[in-house]
This record gives structure tokens, C-alpha cells and sequence, in this order.
């Protein structure tokens, strides 16, 4: 075997780096903070000029958009997501809105509109007012998603011999339903087809229908949301810069526009990982790699397939990723809550038969029909008040796609061909007509509008196919069937998406898993309690308690407009 040239070597430090990490998704900065804070030398190396992944922010004229963060579930102290930002010391340095408590989330349902409450007992009664008939059904159907979803949470924290001993018994319900889809679960509970879509409407956070999705994996999202929804004052960028911060805090080093080529092994021991090779042909040195990029990227694009098992060749082929989507963001001149917005979500289904209607979604032909069969939509500057300027909104909307209607232009060396463009020209414009039926008349005060597609999301973020999700989130793909931190390269690991679980959070826990797994100590153990750290949460439907710099901050900006600065002539 030709033995591997070090020659080219230029590492930052005079010695070489505990470790490196191949991406800034919140699971990479999430390992980053645990390693760095446990004393070691931290590298993050980040192809996009911004880091992030999916959590980043970007700038149109001004106007500020996150393409993967939406809403965060369980803020509340004590909830995951608070815990795992306390354990990381960031708490602090992060605010939030909590969207509309009485409808974060509106479902709009053909002609049917149904608001989602925060809350299990409000769910409870506003859906047993709505179907009265099925408020046994309802009860118990949210009875058992909460189990579940508490079940799944407790797994984690098991200690010691008798504790794992008695998983069987303190899990019996996420046992019990573990192998059952989410249809067949709601269809035992739930009789009214409008309901279950209701009931279902999240589906659109793991990417699956109800019939292929396991229903522990929805009770999960479901759980998530349990107390509502809430959104980062600053946007996804805000959350970023939180970790970025820490990471730097504790001496780690983040470097952006640096692209990883390559995964460097061992030459006399081929299955060892000692470093990476960036696109400019430099080679950095470290004692162990973390991928945050997705295994197909990781193993095929990184190590190479000559390098892998027949076993782990074998998975790969078989590995199934979630699916893709457009995003359209806009920027428009008119009063947003005239038209009935406000900081809730709104998921626009043409009809309640969900699983008919993803498979609609998963059509080739993209442009065939007049509108897409769904759609997610979301007004960031009512989610976000501090970054409205009094005059303009930001919109994104989004629908999920089938990767393959790209499949023309996934090899073009040109970037943006007249035919891409063309296309997403006439996608933007379905996009828009699908968007004029939550938003009637929105077409003519659009002041300026971007398209992601596929395309978008693997240019700058690196998921096969453009993925959204990472792998899919089927049964075979999830919780012991997942892969894992560590990966059968020594000295290799993996975080992210597609290892523990999907999400802002769940890939931020997934993060800090491989820490542990690298430290050998258990997850709780690096996300310590600590009372001196608080996330700050404001109500973004009510600007009454909001503290001197944030009403400082928004005056500012509207300022700004008024004295011409900004904005739009």
C-alpha cells in the first residue's frame, strides 16, 4: 500500500489538535463547546463563509433570513432544551419570543382552520370543543403522546445496572408502540379524518407521512412542542453566535470557507483517523475527526469506499435520506396582521388525507398543477418583533419536494445556468400563487423574494440530495437502529442529524453524545445544572414587558426607516 505524504502538513498549533470537527451544525458546535470546556484543542472547520449549517442566518438588503430554524420546543427551565443550553453556557447570551400561546401552530386544512394551543390540557379542550364527539379519543390519544415522549427523554439519564435493568418497566409505553406507524396508533384513537390530519399536522417536522412514520418518532415532535413554540430574538444566527462564542471562550478555533476534501488515515493502519485535507490541498493533523456532515458525505465523499467495510458499504446502499424542499423567502410591503398573520406557524394542506398528499408532494414533475399540495408558512418578523422595522415583513415559505425533479441540474458545471434559473423562475412563481391562498393579494407587495431549492441546500449546507433532515426518519433508520457517534474507523466520529436525532435540539444533544463518547462519561455529566444561567423569553403577541434595550432596539430600527436608512425606495 503506497504510504500517505505528510509533507504538505501545516497545522495552526505547533502540535497537532485534539480534534477537529468537519462542519458547524449545532451538533458540531455543541461537541465543540463540551471538548474545548474539557480542556482540549478544538478545531471547527466550516466550508460556508458564515457558520451554522442549517441554524445560520443570511441578509437580503437587510432583511435577515434562517432557512432551518423555525421554532424550538421546551424552553421552559428544566424542559431539554433549556437544560442543554444551561449545560452549555449559553443560556445567558440567548433570548426567545414565545409565539402565540392560544395558536402557534394554525392548521388550515382545505376550508377547515383549526389553531393549535400551547399546551396538552389546552390542546385537550379546544380540539374536544371542536370534534365533541371524540374528547375520550382526543384524551387519550395526547395521554398516550406525552408518555411517550416523557419516555423517550428518560432513556438517556438511566444509571447504573438495576436502573437499565428497569428500563423495560419505566419505558413499557414507547415499548409497546416502539415498532407501531403513526397512522395505525391514531387510527385505534381517532375516528374524524380532519382530526387525525390535525393531530398530524407536524409530520412536516420529521419529513415522513403517517403511514411510514414511527409513531415514538411523532410523539417525540409532538413532545417537543408540548408548551408551545418559541423563536431566537436575532433569529437562528443569534443561536450560533451564542455557540461560537462559547467554543472561542474556551480557547477552541472556528474557521469558515474551509472545506474539507478528505479524511486522512493512517497509512500503516488504514482504518485510523489522523487528520483532514482541506480543498487547497492542506493537511491538518488531529488525534480524532468528528463529522457533522451525514454519513453518505462522511464515509463516501471523506473516506472513500475503498476504506469502509462491506458491512458499513452495504448500509450505506441502503440508507434512505429525508426528503428535500423549496424555500421561498420574501420581503413584502403590507400590514401582515390585516391579512390575518401573526406569530404562529400555518400549515396549508389542500386536503386532511396526509399520506395521499405527500405522496403528491413527492411528484417528479414539480411544475405540473397550478399550486403545491402543502405549505409551511412562517412571518419572522412577527415571531421576532425586535426585527420588524415598521414597515416591511419577512416571510419564509416552504414545501417539500422530491430531490429528483434537480436531477437536470445537479451536474452542471456552470452554477446557475439560463435553464436553473428559468426553472426556478417558474417555481418561485408557483410558489407565490400557492402562498396568495393563506395571503390573498401578497403577489403585488413583494418588494423582494429568493428561492432555495435542492440545489441551494447542497451548495451550502452539504446534505445528500439537499436533504432537509438528514436520513429519514423511518423505523429502520431511528433510535438503536440510528447511526452511531462512533463509527467503525478508529478515531472517527459522527454527530448530527442523522445519529441521535434531528431538530435545532436534537442535533445540539447529538453533539454533545460524541463528546461524551470521546470523554467517556455520560451526556449528563457535561451538561451540568447551573442556576446562574437563564434563558430570557419575551411574549412576541404582547410588547408590554419587554425590557429598555429591546424597545430601544426596535425604535432604532424603525428610526432608521423613517430617516431613509434601510428599507426600500
Amino acid at each position: 500500500m503506497k504510504k500517505e505524504n505528510y509533507e504538505n502538513i501545516a497545522p495552526i498549533h505547533d502540535e497537532e489538535y485534539d480534534t477537529i470537527i468537519i462542519g458547524s451544525g449545532a451538533g458540531g458546535l455543541s461537541a465543540a463547546i463540551c471538548l474545548a470546556r474539557a480542556g482540549q484543542k478544538v478545531l471547527v472547520l466550516e466550508q460556508h463563509d458564515v457558520p451554522g449549517g442549517w441554524c445560520h442566518s443570511f441578509y437580503l438588503n437587510g432583511y435577515r433570513f434562517t432557512p432551518g430554524v423555525h421554532y424550538i420546543g421546551l424552553l421552559n427551565k428544566g424542559e431539554s432544551t433549556s437544560t442543554l443550553y444551561d449545560g452549555l453556557g449559553i443560556a445567558n447570551d440567548i433570548s426567545f419570543f414565545k409565539m402565540n400561546p392560544e395558536a402557534y401552530e394554525h392548521c388550515w386544512i382545505g376550508k377547515e382552520r383549526i389553531d393549535m394551543p400551547a399546551g396538552y390540557d389546552a390542546i385537550k379542550e379546544k380540539l374536544a370543543e371542536r370534534f365533541p364527539e371524540e374528547k375520550k379519543g382526543i384524551s387519550t390519544y395526547l395521554k398516550l403522546v406525552s408518555a411517550v415522549s416523557y419516555e423517550l427523554q428518560l432513556i438517556p439519564k438511566v444509571k447504573g445496572f438495576w436502573g437499565h435493568l428497569t428500563i423495560p418497566f419505566r419505558t413499557k409505553n414507547m415499548g409497546k408502540y416502539s415498532v407501531f406507524s403513526l397512522r395505525k396508533v391514531i387510527n385505534k384513537h381517532i375516528k374524524s379524518p380532519l382530526l387525525k390530519a390535525v393531530l398530524n399536522i407536524q409530520i412536516g417536522d420529521h419529513g415522513l407521512p403517517p403511514s411510514k412514520a414511527s409513531f415514538p418518532l411523532h410523539a417525540a415532535v409532538m413532545g417537543h412542542y408540548s408548551s408551545g413554540g418559541y423563536y431566537p430574538v436575532g433569529g437562528g444566527g443569534a443561536l450560533v453566535k451564542a455557540m461560537t462564542n462559547a467554543v472561542k471562550k474556551h480557547n477552541g478555533d472556528i474557521k469558515t470557507s474551509q472545506k474539507v476534501t478528505k479524511i486522512l488515515l493512517d497509512g500503516k493502519k488504514k482504518k485510523k483517523a489522523i487528520g483532514i485535507q482541506l480543498d487547497n490541498g492542506q493537511k491538518i493533523l488531529a488525534k480524532r475527526i468528528i463529522s457533522n456532515a451525514d454519513p453518505d458525505k462522511t464515509f463516501f465523499d471523506l473516506v472513500g469506499k475503498e476504506n469502509i467495510s462491506n458491512k458499513l458499504n452495504k448500509r450505506l446502499g441502503k440508507t434512505k435520506y429525508s426528503c428535500t424542499s423549496l424555500m421561498l423567502f420574501l420581503t413584502v410591503d403590507m400590514d401582515v396582521r390585516k391579512a390575518g398573520l401573526d406569530s404562529g406557524n400555518i400549515w396549508m394542506m389542500q386536503h386532511e388525507d396526509l399520506d395521499s398528499l405527500f405522496e403528491e408532494t413527492q411528484k417528479i414533475d414539480i411544475l405540473q398543477g397550478e399550486t403545491f399540495p402543502g405549505m409551511f408558512i412562517s412571518c419572522t418578523t412577527l415571531k421576532d418583533p425586535i426585527s420588524f422595522d415598521g414597515r416591511y415583513h419577512t416571510i419564509e415559505a416552504i414545501t417539500y419536494i422530491n430531490h429528483e425533479s434537480f436531477n437536470a441540474f445537479k451536474n452542471e458545471k456552470e452554477r446557475r445556468s439560463e435553464e436553473y434559473l428559468d426553472f426556478k423562475d417558474q417555481l418561485t412563481k408557483k410558489m407565490i400563487k400557492t402562498l396568495e391562498q393563506v395571503i390573498p393579494g401578497i403577489g403585488d407587495k413583494i418588494v423582494q423574494k429568493e428561492l432555495g431549492t435542492p440545489i441551494t441546500n447542497e451548495y451550502y449546507i452539504n446534505s445528500t440530495n439537499g436533504c432537509v433532515y438528514g436520513t429519514e426518519k423511518s423505523f429502520w433508520q431511528i433510535g438503536p437502529f440510528a447511526y452511531k457517534s462512533k463509527s467503525e474507523i478508529e478515531n472517527l466520529y459522527l454527530c448530527g442529524a442523522s445519529v441521535l436525532s434531528h431538530g435545532v435540539a436534537g442535533a445540539g444533544y447529538s453533539g454533545v453524545e460524541t463528546a461524551a463518547k470521546i470523554l467517556k462519561c455520560r451526556q449528563e455529566d457535561l451538561l451540568q445544572t447551573d442556576n446562574s444561567q437563564n434563558i430570557r423569553i419575551y411574549e412576541a403577541e404582547d410588547d408590554s414587558n419587554y425590557p429598555d434595550w429591546m424597545k430601544k432596539k426596535i425604535q432604532v430600527k424603525r428610526d432608521r426607516l423613517a430617516a431613509g436608512v434601510g428599507g426600500f425606495s
